[in-house]
């Protein structure tokens, strides 16, 4: 395990803060002073503005600008050559003695964040064995709970990259066909359990045109998010047969603002859960390839205080992104810079690491009550629901800061 790394920038140095030197997660932001959003990088409780450094030829990459845009895909473009020599410039310029910058720092809580890359393609993976039985059981009993290819074969499906948005962005209760009670007709209405999933998303650096092996798409991957994957699960109940989630997933997938990139996370390496069944040898995985991040889900009713609802880890997870993204390609399915894999729920073993709604009241059958006194069982309007992740260091930590999202009542149906 690496030493907390000290900066220039004091607050940097602090053991609670997300985003010591030994982080330097990336990020959008915009000031409202009529600028365009544009890259920067966490320190502190600041941001390092890139394109400001980048003007000056602090940080030049690629010979040319890519930091006035607002988003990553253009430096993710460049591989992972430019971003090692990025990460290393950035510890140079601001550790402890170099010469202090503060006119290129933005405090945070000055700016509005913005999604951080533009989303090429979603796709959803099913990968915590412990989600997959708990839902299973729900519904199949918990001798049916996982179906046959589970143990095998990374499951997941294509979302919709136009929904994915950033933190801090209202969610809307959506409306659906829902099934009616014993063999009455469907009928069309707002979700009545409306729920939020606890995830991480790899995001892709490195296109590819076909199939590549677990570690060159450990390779691959950029960085990692936390993300909520909010689904209403009367209309998946209705409409997942036999083609799985469709408009059940659309409304929103909430990401945070930062990626926390794969080489700052590097300490945390872990590997995933002891198989059941042998994979096949094009998902083996030649070296540990989960982190250890601790995870949690906090509930704030509106005008409410906060529950944490769950706290869980992403070691839970039995197939890692590099094994998502490279059963992705096995067809020859090519993968493009900025294509995003959620990992799927993240449940721990116990009913307090359960990383869904649908899980801790057990299909709405064992209400969870809040530290107001209020009860739950599904998500209610006005609730804000926030993930948080970090990798804990000796003395520091590589967080990923809120990941956030209020849900609004639904809207009158366009017909």
């Amino acid at each position: 395990m690496t030493d907390l790394i000290r900066s220039w920038v004091e607050s940097a140095n602090a053991p609670d803060t997300d985003f010591p030197l030994n982080n330097l997660p990336y990020g959008v932001f915009s000031t409202g002073d009529g600028t365009m959003p544009r890259c920067g990088v966490a320190i502190g409780d600041k941001i390092f503005d890139l394109c400001a450094a980048e003007g000056e030829d602090l940080v030049t990459p690629s010979g040319q600008p890519v930091f006035d845009v607002p988003y990553w895909n253009d430096f993710m473009e460049l591989g992972p050559d430019a971003w090692a020599e990025l990460r290393a410039r950035l510890t140079e310029l601001l550790s402890e003695g170099a010469e202090p910058r503060p006119d290129l720092l933005v405090e945070q809580a000055d700016v509005r964040m913005q999604l951080p890359f533009q989303v090429a393609e979603y796709t959803d993976f099913y990968a915590s064995k412990n989600h997959a039985f708990n839902v299973g059981s729900m519904f199949r009993g918990p001798e049916n709970a996982l179906p046959p290819n589970w143990l095998h074969i990374p499951i997941g499906y294509n979302g919709r990259a136009s929904s994915v948005v950033v933190s801090g962005t209202p969610v809307t209760r959506p409306h659906g066909q829902l099934k009616g009670p014993d063999d009455a007709a469907p009928r069309f209405g707002p979700s009545q359990r409306f729920d939020i999933e606890l995830e991480m998303g790899a995001v892709v650096g490195t296109a590819s045109d076909g199939p590549i092996s677990v570690a060159e798409a450990f390779e691959n991957i950029f960085g990692y998010v936390l993300l909520n994957d909010w689904s209403a699960r009367d209309i998946q109940a209705w409409e997942y047969q036999p083609l799985g989630p469709f408009q059940s997933k659309a409304t929103a997938t909430t990401i945070s603002p930062w990626i926390v990139t794969a080489a700052a996370l590097e300490p945390f390496r872990t590997s995933t859960p002891e198989r059941e069944t042998e994979l096949l040898p094009y998902l083996a995985e030649p070296a540990p390839m989960l982190y250890d991040i601790a995870l949690e889900v906090g509930l704030t009713p509106q005008g409410g205080q906060e529950t944490v609802l769950s706290r869980t880890n992403a070691r839970e997870l039995y197939y890692s992104a590099a094994q998502q993204l490279a059963h992705h390609t096995s067809s020859g399915c090519p993968m493009r810079v900025g294509d995003l894999l959620g990992s799927g729920t993240i449940s721990g073993p116990t009913k307090d690491s359960r990383g869904s709604l649908l899980e801790l009241s057990w299909g709405g059958k064992e209400p969870i009550t809040l530290d107001t006194g209020e009860t739950r069982s599904f998500v209610e309007d006005g609730d804000t629901l926030t993930l948080r992740g970090a990798a804990i260091g000796d003395g520091y930590r590589i967080g990923f800061g809120a990941c956030t999202g209020q849900l609004m009542p639904a809207r009158k149906p366009a017909h």
